[in-house]
This record gives structure tokens, sequence and C-alpha cells, in this order.
């Protein structure tokens, strides 16, 4: 039934599903409901990852075995994940403003994301115009690498090192996993798209 709807009304159904998980979430002491902002952040942030992630391991494959769909994936994915990537920053500001109620533009995890959202865009536009698959799904494992190194060595600032996992609450862990899910899914429909689109 679901295959019926074009992917991209997929995606937003399931993106509005994420802000309806959100706006479940618990409370927390100190930040208030405002700590729902928080979740979503995370979990957006996460299926960027994830996205960029799965463009990596599908580049490889690819790579290795010299099958043309797997390149297509990890172009598909490569762009999804790019697309959670850059959207992740508004969505930052707007947690940093309504919970600290200034921006904190120097916090260096925000600065790595700010500079790989650009350098990120950059590539794709220069991998879809050079048009040799081989060569995106070379430059997505790259990108996810350095990436995760960066993130790796950043210091934490405004970010601790585990909030959901540390929280101790089987709630508040819970949304978080529901809210990763339908973000994932969301992102799943953009990619099958943008894979149908190149096919």
């Amino acid at each position: 039934m679901l295959r019926r709807f074009h992917p991209l009304v997929l995606a937003a159904a399931w993106l509005l599903v994420a802000l309806i998980i959100a706006s479940l979430g618990p409370r927390e002491r100190s930040l208030g409901v405002n700590v729902r902002l928080v979740y979503l952040h995370g979990a957006w942030v996460w299926a960027a990852l994830l996205g960029l992630g799965a463009a990596a391991v599908c580049g490889t494959i690819g790579m290795v075995t010299r099958r043309a769909d797997w390149h297509d994936w990890s172009r598909a994915l490569g762009l999804a994940g790019m697309a959670f990537w850059v959207t992740y920053l508004p969505i930052s500001l707007l947690t940093m403003q309504m919970n600290w109620n200034g921006l904190f533009l120097q916090e260096p995890r925000w600065r790595i994301g700010l500079d790989f959202a650009i350098a990120g865009i950059g590539l794709q536009l220069a991998w879809q115009l050079l048009d040799r698959p081989a060569w995106t799904s070379a430059g997505n494992l790259l990108y996810f690498l350095a990436l995760t190194l960066a993130l790796a060595g950043a210091e934490q600032v405004m970010h601790p090192p585990s909030p959901i996992a540390a929280s101790g609450s089987a709630a508040i862990q819970a949304i978080f996993l529901a809210l990763l899910a339908a973000m994932l899914a969301a992102e799943w429909q953009l990619a099958r798209w943008l894979r149908a689109v190149r096919a």
C-alpha cells in the first residue's frame, strides 16, 4: 500500500511522525519542554551520520565488486545523508537559542558541522558534474571517514558524551530510538527517490 505513494510524500510523512514523537517526549527538570528540541536535534544528527555511513559502505562494496548498483546507492545515500546533515544545522541553532538563550557559534562540534556541510555540498555537486560513479563512492567513503575522525577528536563543550544513554530513563531512550527510526525511514525514502531519479 505504501509503495503507491511517492517517496518524497512518504519522506515528509515520516518527518511529520518524527515531529509528533518529539512533541510527546518527556520533560526535563532544567530544560523543561525545550528538551524535546534536544531529542529532535540528536536524532537528526544521528540519521545524517548513519546515512553518510551507509553511503560509505555501499561505495566500498561498489569499488570492490565493481557493480554499478552499489555505486548508485552510494550516490543516493550520500545525497540523502548530506541533506540531513545540512538541515540539522538550523535545528542546532534553534536548540541553542531555545535552551541557552544564545548562539555559541564557536562550539567545536557546531564549527565542524558547518565546515563539513559547506565542504560536503561542494563535493557532492562536483561528483554529480563529473558523473564518475567510482569517484563518488570513493569520495563518500573518504568524506565519512574524515567527518568521523573530526567529530571523535572534537572538544565537547555543549555536548555531553551521550546524554540519552546516560539519562538512565527508559522513556527518554525509547523516544529517542523512535525518533531515530522515523528519521531513518524519511532518509530512506529520500534516497529511494534519488536512486530512481538517477535510473
